[in-house]
């Protein structure tokens, strides 16, 4: 008997990895609408998948938030099923050279914290704020979701609103690159946690690069140790060097949060918002990597030129080396031949004075007929050159084909 989820849905290509599982591409049968799948085996100790999912029950219908269409088991797995979006900010800050516009950053900024105020007015903490757990809309690029909630937690009873406990001693929970400086001290994370996190994301953005960043370690504890030690020793004025002095609020009041305390996201946001005024930005969502389609599709086209070149030059090498290989062998092939051809018609010569003698013996004109017949099936006829404009019409002909597929 089929599964509901093989009636309803196909998996396709694998698009990426969350903290758990894996996202694979799909389709919803009835509709035939794209779907992102989220697969996670069934043998795991505890469901991670089962609970991201009633996480986003919880948070259905909130702006920012992916919809959630089916959850269920699919043979050895379970299976969660979402809207398909975009590209995560981590690529689409790669297509933009690794540096977004001020303009660009103070957009993102204040989009990520509405969504993070909606999570946290849910009683929940994320936990893993990162440049790739935020996507735009397949369609609607101006329009960032958040995702991967596998690390969520309450940060408060849902009906008594009883915050959780001070803790110390916890282990590191997260990304390291973008974790709180009070995470990788040991703290058990609160709202404030999410807001720091936001904040680093938002320097990388705008900065192309954090000072905690590529700094050699062989384990990742190492790593993790000299993250902290740097994060330790960068001042937030060494942080918001060179930034406008909204940033270097932002992390002075995020700082002084209390562990318990709720954080005042007007405040926040009015900061982000007064800054694009002051600036002389208009909030019209034409972010870096939508702006200007025209000379963004100008630039993929230049690539694809470039692209295409280099296949075509790689092609060259080949057949230039294969014809070199081949010309070589059909020489030597055709010398033999040449030696078998003179050797033919030396003793088609010697038939002929030899054909008078024989022409009274009806038997004997018979056998020479024979062997002459012999001699010229085994005269070779020979035009390499022919073969080789074939060969190369047909390397030709592939790489023409190769190149159609590709298009599609």
């Amino acid at each position: 008997m089929d599964s509901p989820f093989s009636t309803r849905f196909s998996l396709g290509t694998k698009i990426g990895e969350g903290s758990f599982g894996i996202i694979f591409e799909g389709k919803e049968i009835q509709t035939n609408q794209n779907v992102a799948i989220k697969i996670e085996r069934k043998n795991v100790k505890r469901s991670q998948l089962k609970r991201e999912s009633k996480i986003y029950s919880i948070l259905s219908n909130g702006t920012g938030i992916p919809s959630v269409k089916w959850f269920g088991e699919a043979s050895d797995c379970y299976a969660l099923v979402m809207d398909l979006l975009g590209n995560n900010l981590e690529t689409l800050f790669n297509s933009c050279s690794r540096k977004f516009s001020l303009k660009t950053s103070l957009m993102i900024f204040d989009q990520m914290l509405s969504i993070i105020e909606y999570v946290h007015n849910k009683n929940l903490i994320h936990r893993d704020i990162k440049p790739d757990n935020f996507l735009v809309g397949k369609d609607d690029l101006s329009r960032i979701y958040l995702i991967d909630f596998g690390l969520s937690k309450y940060y408060q009873h849902p009906t008594t609103k009883k915050h959780l406990k001070y803790r110390e001693n916890k282990n590191l929970v997260g990304t390291a690159r973008y974790s709180s400086l009070n995470t990788h001290l040991g703290i058990e994370q609160s709202r404030r946690d999410d807001l720091e996190s936001i904040g680093f994301v938002i320097v990388y953005f705008y900065k192309g690069f954090l000072p905690w960043q590529n700094l050699p370690a062989k384990t990742k504890n190492e790593k993790y140790a000299k993250i902290k030690t740097k994060k330790l020793s960068t001042s937030i004025d060494d942080l918001c060097e060179g930034l406008p002095i909204e940033f270097k609020k932002y992390f002075e009041y995020v700082r002084s949060l209390r562990f318990n305390e709720k954080p005042n996201y007007s405040y926040l946001r009015k900061l982000i918002r007064d800054l694009i005024l002051r600036e002389g930005f208009v909030y019209d969502y034409e972010f870096d990597w939508i702006k200007n389609p025209k000379k963004k599709q100008e630039k993929i086209e230049k690539e694809n030129q470039k692209e295409e070149k280099n296949e075509r030059i790689e092609s060259y090498k080949i057949l230039n080396k294969e014809t070199f290989h081949y010309l070589f062998n059909q020489n030597f092939a055709l010398e033999n031949a040449k030696k078998q051809n003179v050797s033919c018609l030396n003793q088609l010569e010697e038939d002929k004075e030899n054909d008078l003698k024989l022409s009274k013996n009806s038997k004997n004109v018979k056998n020479s007929k024979n062997r002459k017949n012999r001699l010229f099936s085994e005269l070779i006829p020979f035009q390499p050159s022919k073969l080789i404009e074939e060969r190369n019409e047909n390397f030709y002909q592939n790489i023409d084909q190769k190149k159609r597929k590709k298009n599609k």
